[in-house]
């Protein structure tokens, strides 16, 4: 896939221009924010204004207030709390009874039960929620789980389009009720893989972890909650040392659990084979001083760093959930593993760590996973297609 390229575009008078209001609950770093901002950034301005409403605090704050007017709601968390959610519910009605705007897209889940109900108040004419991954799931209690799936089912009779980014996504849906086949719409996550394609760094992490040339690296990448399951990583980690010294983990990321982390590692005796690198923007550096991609998460949409990942030729093994089974054919571009089954996952690392051959085989492979409907330019003429279809 070549690198993104947006050519400026020239005003067409037969094309009104559109308010898109853009919801999300916070600007962290992960696959729905990007596509956010990326929305924000890349649509034509000649057809669309975009404004997005988000909480506060995140990291991608100031980026966000380059390339849009941004309304921050600071009552807005990702937590449950009744209080503060029906101060951020009123935040945002008002905003969008000031604003008026033509769509109200909204990203995540509590953003969009949200967003959706206060754009149904305000007479909003086109709603559509992106759904990065339900935010049920087999691991809550079933109380929490079942009032998730029941406010989803609600938002969801108030929406005018669901975009899903993998098909799992749209069958775990359905199996729910939530929303009639004919709601939903598959558009492939876009990511801006220029920084990937010409990346000319050198494998820097390597050196800074002082990790010599016949050592094997096996990195993840993801923030510090129950959803990415790194304590498995961590354990994956142990299981695969016992039998190779030379084989070396890092994750890229950071939250709430790194003390819980830090705890296991100094528990397993891995201070020396596991390495927390905290936040870091350098991903295409990561990547590229990796030999395999290990991911441990209970559930997912469509991971932004497996495409990375997949792009740069990297082996994965992976759990089997949601986005991930749309991406990785077993034992062809990636392993699939069942989630906890750690030995399975540790015996797919030793393997391809041990057989430079099979690693080469997988990686040309997972090069070609990744075509032009992944790139930013295809999902934003995407939503641009479908903004105008929505509102005409």
């Amino acid at each position: 896939m070549e690198a993104e390229s947006f050519p400026k575009r020239r005003n067409n008078k037969n094309y009104e221009m559109k308010k898109v209001a853009i919801i999300i609950t916070k600007l962290e770093l992960g696959g729905a924010q990007k596509i956010a901002l990326s929305l924000c950034k890349n649509i034509d301005k000649n057809k669309f204004k975009t404004v997005l409403i988000c909480g506060c605090g995140g990291i991608l704050d100031d980026e966000a207030r380059r390339d849009t007017q941004v309304f921050f709601v600071k009552d807005l968390i990702r937590e449950l709390n009744p209080i503060k959610d029906l101060k951020a519910f009123f935040t945002i009605y008002k905003i969008l009874k000031r604003e008026k705007p033509d769509i109200v897209h909204t990203h995540s889940s509590k953003a969009g039960i949200l967003g959706r109900i206060a754009a149904k108040l305000t007479g909003t004419k086109c709603i559509i929620h992106a759904i990065h991954g339900f935010a049920f799931n087999d691991y809550q209690s079933k109380l929490k789980k079942y009032f998730y799936i029941f406010l989803e089912k609600i938002c969801a009779k108030i929406s005018d389009i669901l975009i899903v980014e993998c098909e799992q996504t749209k069958l775990k849906g359905l199996k729910y009720n939530i929303g009639t086949e004919k709601q939903y719409k598959k558009i492939n996550l876009g990511v801006d893989l220029s920084e990937f394609t010409n990346y000319s760094q050198g494998k820097k992490l390597r050196k800074e972890l002082s990790i010599k040339d016949d050592e094997i690296l096996v990195s993840t990448v993801g923030p510090f909650k129950p959803q990415k399951n790194l304590s498995d990583f961590i354990k994956i980690a142990s299981c695969v040392t016992k039998s190779n010294k030379k084989i070396k983990f890092a994750i890229a990321g950071d939250g709430d659990l790194r003390k819980d982390l830090e705890k296991l590692i100094k528990d397993l005796n891995l201070e020396n084979s596991v390495f927390l690198l905290g936040w870091r923007r350098d991903i295409p550096n990561i990547l590229y001083s990796s030999d395999i991609f290990l991911m441990t998460s209970l559930w997912e949409g469509m991971p932004v760093v497996s495409i990375n990942a997949l792009y740069c030729g990297l082996p994965m093994v992976v759990n089997a959930v949601d986005g991930q089974i749309d991406l990785i054919n077993d034992g062809i571009n990636g392993y699939l593993i069942k989630p906890f089954d750690i030995n399975n996952a540790a015996k797919k690392v030793l393997l391809l760590a041990s057989d430079k051959t099979l690693r080469e085989k997988i990686s040309s492979k997972a090069k070609t996973t990744i075509d032009e409907t992944y790139s930013t330019k295809h999902m934003i003429t995407q939503h641009e297609e479908l903004y105008n279809g929505k509102t005409n």
